[in-house]
């Protein structure tokens, strides 16, 4: 089964994070909730989860990770040398990178993954990133590399993560089963 981890920081944005965690889910995908610097970060606006283990107990590379923004989550996940190294050892070893509004910028960027490749993230925070492609798009896949733009774009951002890892049947799939399509 595969495994994909979830990096949950204090700030994280909630939708971007929970699409994903239930999507996944509901491919039986295994998620694990990975927190950085606290064991029940609180979203953006509030909601706290319990995550499955701290980012320092993580002892073996997961099939792909997922970032989401929010702030100041996403500035917590680029500020987590944890955080950095797993996701580069993950993208080195070919599996999936997926980020979605300010962390692509702030996290990915700071990471040196997005050099060469085709991304998008919340409008405006494309400045910050110098050695990417930036794509104005609502996800934009490259390879192994997933990114999207916002909240309003998870449920898109979460189907393609989703048709990377099991193919196009499962995410119409999916899609839909929650009537994203």
């Amino acid at each position: 089964m595969l495994q994909i981890g979830i990096f949950l920081a204090d700030g994280f944005e909630e939708v971007e994070a929970i699409t994903p965690i239930d999507y996944l889910r509901r491919a039986n995908i295994d998620v694990t909730l990975i927190g950085v610097n606290s064991e029940n970060p609180v979203g953006s606006h509030g909601l706290r989860i319990f995550v499955d283990k701290l980012v320092e107990k993580v002892r073996s590379l997961p099939d792909g990770v997922v970032l989401p923004g929010g702030m100041p989550g996403a500035t917590n996940l680029a500020n987590s040398k944890a955080v950095a190294n797993i996701t580069r050892e993950v993208m080195k070893a070919k599996g999936l990178v997926a980020s979605i509004c300010a962390a692509p910028a702030l996290a990915l960027g700071s990471f040196e993954v997005l050099k060469g490749r085709r991304f998008t993230c919340f409008p405006g925070m494309e400045n910050q990133v110098s050695d990417g492609q930036f794509q104005s798009k609502r996800v934009v896949v490259d390879g192994n590399l997933i990114t999207s733009r916002a909240a309003g774009t998870a449920g898109e951002f979460s189907i393609e993560i989703i048709r990377y890892l099991l193919g196009d049947m499962e995410a119409s799939k999916i899609a839909k089963s929650v009537l994203l399509v």
